[in-house]
């Protein structure tokens, strides 16, 4: 056998891991409800036409050039102008157009981390964040989110987490996996710490726009002398992510990340560049009506306040119901093997999850991620069989 390397053989993405055992279950004609995935098209969400019919054209006129490596000029501006109504000063020069975050984050952890260094990020977290900084020979440090406290960050933990090896603090904001909000006090905090230790931050955005009541604030716009690489992008606010774009946008006042700079845009350049036709339709989507953000949240608000209702009506579980995003993070009161308690709820019950650890081995442990994306009729189906899974569960 001609063996794999070491650094593939670390990659772990649970969300699409449990999707496995769920297959073997549909391939025996078994019907598979599924919570697992923060895919809004895959419900009863809708890309809006007008950001379709640009991507459509595009494609019609024939637009399938090569973009600029960093995309297009047009595009760019755009987020410029969008990180301008936050209050974040930056350039085209400062902003490439990736395939989704994911691209982004890569890009980021290749060009920022050489062996044994270290990046804090949120406990739990979005997979990600752990994998790729190990798949580089990085080192990702969870810090503590603190579960009663609406899942904020605890400043104490990161203080204790910064080591001589440390060059960057992830921010998460709204979070995945647990619709936590920090608020402008947090995010001072955390600006303030990394700015002690002379660290950037990574402020995953992806979120901003998808939030139940509050207006959203960036810690680029509370830390204005701070650096910061923003990322965003059209798959969770403009429901587009088999889209695949996205984009990372550096706010370096100082110039000190401009060696991490150029190691990001020699990538860019070496990737060649991000879809053409669909960076139009983001483009679309960025310059276009809105009003089909404020719908998509008062459907969110409604299918999350149910689960929240459902889930305290089950005995042994808990939620704290999230202030943005999608996904609620359930906590499994007793539970010793999280990711035992969703295989047998998907043997048993056919209701396919993510178990908490796959978020984090420690501060995710004992719970479970959904996503509050279905319809109500499909949720209620879901959690009766869930609440039927935990009264069995304890008569054993």
């Amino acid at each position: 056998m001609i063996r794999a390397s070491v650094r593939s053989k670390r990659i772990e993405y649970a969300i699409r891991d449990v999707v496995v055992p769920a297959n073997e279950l549909e391939r025996k004609g078994i019907e598979v409800l599924k919570l697992n995935i923060g895919d809004p098209i895959k419900y009863d969400f809708r890309t809006p036409e007008h950001i379709r019919r640009a991507a459509a054209e595009a494609v019609m006129n024939s637009r399938s050039e090569y973009s600029p490596s960093e995309g297009l000029p047009e595009l760019r501006e755009a987020i410029v102008e969008r990180e301008k109504e936050y209050g974040v000063d930056i350039t085209q020069n400062d902003v490439i157009v990736t395939t989704g975050v994911t691209e982004a984050l890569m890009m980021i952890f290749a060009a920022a981390l050489d062996p044994g260094e270290e990046i804090l990020v949120p406990g739990p977290t979005y997979p990600p964040y752990i994998t790729y900084p190990t798949f580089y020979d990085g080192v990702p440090k969870t810090y503590r989110t603190v579960e009663e406290d609406g899942w904020q960050p605890d400043i104490d933990d990161i203080r204790k987490k910064i080591g001589p090896r440390t060059k960057a603090i992830a921010v998460i904001n709204p979070n995945n996996p647990t619709g936590a909000y920090y608020d402008t006090k947090i995010l001072r905090q955390i600006a303030d710490v990394a700015a002690e230790h002379g660290l950037f931050v990574i402020s995953d955005e992806i979120y901003d726009r998808m939030l139940y009541d509050d207006d959203f604030v960036s810690i680029a716009n509370v830390a204005k002398d701070l650096p910061v690489i923003i990322l965003n992008g059209i798959s969770k606010v403009y429901l587009a992510p088999g889209w695949r774009i996205g984009y990372l946008a550096i706010r370096d006042p100082d110039g000190s990340l401009e060696d991490i700079r150029d190691g990001i845009f020699r990538q860019a350049r070496a990737r060649l560049c991000a879809n053409t036709p669909l960076q139009i339709g983001y483009l679309a989507a960025l310059r276009g009506p809105q009003n089909h953000i404020r719908e998509t949240m008062e459907k969110l608000r409604v299918r999350r306040d149910y689960v929240a209702k459902r889930v305290e009506e089950i005995e042994g579980l808990s939620v704290v119901p999230p202030k943005g995003a999608f996904y609620m993070f359930i906590k499994v009161h007793g539970c010793r093997d999280d990711k035992r308690f969703a295989l047998d709820l998907l043997r048993k019950k056919h209701v396919l999850t993510v178990h908490g650890s796959g978020f984090c081995p420690v501060y995710g442990k004992g719970h479970f991620r959904i996503v509050n994306l279905p319809p109500v009729e499909y949720l209620e189906e879901a959690f009766n069989r869930i609440e039927s899974f935990m009264r069995e569960r304890k008569s054993i």
